[in-house]
């Protein structure tokens, strides 16, 4: 669905993406995280025709989308910050929407009024809440039924029900009629629930992008307890990084559990016990070989 190939982005000498390669698959929910500057809203931006980049190839099914009238009209994007016209309801929105997506579905816009209570449909966008301007974005994007949603930070604003309930209607979308959703969030845990492939970014170069069950079998956390000092371990083995409390170590080390395991049971350890890593903290001590500083945590 897009392809990403060397794509270089400069903004007064500073290089916001310096090289970045990607790849989503269409019908997946692919999650993007970085820390602040990495480049996620830069690359989203490619994506939806809004930057032209300096050199490389942003494609969505195999076209460029700059200024590219019949790939925009198949995207749908909710920026960060939103913006409309500025005296515009959520119905006049409506009427502007159903002019440029081939795709718009009526019918469920009227369906889904029931979902976005809240949301005063001929009231200004503009003098809603932050949380309601967020339904009604939400409202108008899963009636243009586009084939690729591009969310920047979708639910923030939103109450935990209300996140609950767009998160289901869009999954709804994936599962049923193959929609692309590409989400870049702060909230690891949000995104571990629905993503099904995870890119992290780092000074403007995707650092992986694998899918999460993947990625999650790559990394183990380990919490052992040796007789005495802890042992040297072999230099082969990947410590991501190691933490003491007491007579407890808990290491997070690159492979797979009952491989890393194995290697430890050689060392004859008192205990040796393989924890659940969730994607904050694989996204923590990616990071920490990244000139990230990252401080020990107790785990």
């Amino acid at each position: 669905m897009i392809m990403i190939n060397d794509v270089v982005k400069t903004f007064d000498g500073f290089r916001a993406l310096d090289g970045l390669t990607m790849q989503v698959e269409k019908g997946s929910i692919y999650g993007l995280v970085g820390p602040n500057g990495a480049g996620k809203s830069t690359i989203l931006r490619h994506i939806t025709g809004v930057y032209r980049p300096d050199t490389g190839r942003v494609l969505v099914d195999g076209q460029p989308v700059y200024e590219n009238p019949d790939v925009k009209r198949r995207i749908y994007s909710i920026p960060d910050e939103l913006a409309f016209f500025p005296a515009a309801s959520t119905r006049d929105m409506m009427k502007f929407y159903r002019g440029i997506y081939p795709n718009f579905d009526m019918e469920r816009y009227e369906a889904l009024r029931d979902a976005f209570p809240a949301v005063n449909e001929k009231h200004p966008i503009r003098r809603l809440s932050k949380g309601m301007q967020k339904q009604s974005a939400f409202w108008l994007a899963l009636c243009c039924r586009p084939d690729l949603l591009v969310l920047d930070e979708p639910v923030d604003g939103l109450d935990p029900v209300m996140r609950r309930q767009v998160w289901s209607l869009l999954m709804s979308d994936v599962a049923q009629h193959g929609t692309t959703v590409l989400v870049s969030s702060h909230n690891l845990r949000e995104l571990e629930d629905v993503c099904d492939h995870v890119g992290i970014l780092s000074h403007g170069k995707v650092l992986l992008q694998r899918s999460l069950t993947d990625l999650q079998d790559n990394v183990v956390k380990l919490q052992v307890v040796f007789n005495g000092d802890m042992p040297e371990l072999p230099a082969d083995l990947e410590v991501l990084h190691a933490a003491e409390t007491g007579r407890i170590h808990t290491l997070i080390v690159r492979g797979r559990a009952e491989e890393v395991k194995s290697r430890l049971a050689a060392f004859n350890p008192l205990l040796l016990e393989a924890l659940p890593l969730s994607l904050e903290e694989i996204f923590i001590y990616e990071l920490g070989g990244e000139d990230y500083e990252v401080r020990d945590i107790v785990l």
